[in-house]
């Protein structure tokens, strides 16, 4: 019997595809148009072609900032996604634990991203903040103004503090929907505690694990709230990470043209990294 296909569902999506083409579309093609062209003021643009990627990929201070921003990246998922995991699997699974635990874990998640660089900043300081007093009474030279390791350390606690609870919540989701015939079975079969999260816990987790890694990384590597706020870029460049560097561009210097070309490869390097990372998790899943 032959299939007959019904079009008229692509009417229910037609509303998405207007709404996609305004928001993203539009937008990026307008940077594209941006980025081939150069302006000196009063709407008037000039065909400049390849120009400003030309003269970004050999900037010393692009390379600079990418290397920050994949360093940043690098340690973030090193240490959050083995602390969400860890976080998750010593989290209750029944009883008045568990409303609590997860209340807990999302309450840094409700916190805007600029008040959460507001708190650190204050939380921070040597003259005023709890952290710097406590770092200076344990006889500490601390002071992530001045010191570039400082500030990294004082970033990176932070990130951790936000966003770690967005892994275990999404670990805990994949941990609770594992049956219990599969840990009955390993009690029976008198399988180790490390034996149950290699063969049970974790091929469970893939899928979430999956999007944890993949959120975290793309929002680690496009960060730019928080330590604009807390450090400024500094000191010194040292905290100047891609996103900070380009708003420098754009809105300081407003340079138009070559704060485009630096968005278009700022796009492209995050979604070649995000589909290796994708392609790479997965692959697991292909072979089996």
């Amino acid at each position: 019997m032959e299939k007959t296909w019904n079009n008229k569902a692509w009417f229910m999506v037609l509303p998405v595809l207007v709404l996609v083409s305004f928001s993203a579309v539009i937008p990026l093609m307008t940077v594209v148009n941006y980025s081939v062209q150069d302006t000196f003021g009063n709407n008037q643009f000039f065909w400049a072609g390849t120009q400003w990627f030309e003269e970004t990929l050999a900037s010393s201070r692009f390379w600079d900032s990418l290397q920050r921003n994949l360093l940043f990246s690098i340690i973030i998922l090193a240490l959050e996604v083995p602390l969400g995991i860890f976080v998750a699997l010593n989290m209750p699974k029944k009883g008045i634990g568990v409303p609590i635990c997860l209340v807990l874990m999302a309450l840094p998640l409700l916190i805007p991203w600029n008040v959460v660089g507001t708190i650190w900043q204050i939380f921070a300081r040597v003259d005023i903040g709890l952290l710097g007093y406590s770092m200076a009474a344990l006889g500490l030279d601390y002071n992530y103004v001045k010191d570039p390791i400082d500030a990294w350390v004082t970033l990176i606690v932070m990130d951790i503090w936000h966003w770690t609870s967005l892994v275990v919540l999404l670990c805990y989701a994949g941990l609770v929907s594992i049956p219990q015939a599969y840990y009955q079975a390993a009690k029976i079969d008198g399988a180790s505690r490390w034996s149950v999260f290699r063969h049970i816990e974790l091929p469970k987790m893939n899928r979430v694990l999956l999007i944890a890694v993949l959120l975290r990384f793309m929002d680690s590597f496009m960060i730019y709230t928080e330590p604009f706020v807390v450090t400024g870029g500094g000191p010194g460049n040292s905290t100047t990470f891609l996103s900070i560097d380009l708003v420098k561009t754009a809105i300081g210097q407003f340079d138009v043209g070559p704060a485009a070309a630096v968005s278009i490869i700022y796009f492209l390097i995050i979604l070649l990294l995000s589909w290796v990372f994708y392609t790479v998790m997965t692959s697991g899943d292909q072979q089996a």
